[in-house]
């Protein structure tokens, strides 16, 4: 019952941490833009955030249908940010998502 609880849950808090690092790129903004157009440039860099965050309550719902969404969202990141090129590059940005979409369908809900 343990071991079910964490394959349960590390998905989730690797996909909470993915956003938070994400995001956390997002504030380069504030040293380009002066202050009306930076909350503009921040909602802006923050969209790939809301999309993940999305994703994760659809996955939190229905492991299988997120864990696949996950898993092309890896796929498409490797070849849109071209992250083959890197493995540093690759482990960050798409390595992640695909890890917690194999673990949300290994999910037994």
């Amino acid at each position: 019952m343990k071991k079910h609880k964490l394959i349960q849950w590390l998905p989730r808090a690797i996909v909470i941490l993915y956003i938070a690092f994400i995001s956390l790129l997002s504030l380069d903004v504030f040293g380009e833009y002066a202050f009306p157009e930076v909350l503009i440039a921040l909602f802006i860099h923050l969209i790939p955030a809301f999309i993940l965050i999305a994703l994760l309550v659809l996955a939190w719902k229905k492991p299988k249908i997120g864990g696949a969404c996950f898993i092309l969202l890896a796929v498409g990141f490797t070849f849109f940010f071209h992250t083959y090129q890197d493995l540093i590059g690759f482990l960050t940005l798409s390595g992640m998502p695909f890890l917690a979409g194999l673990l949300f369908l290994t999910d037994k809900r």
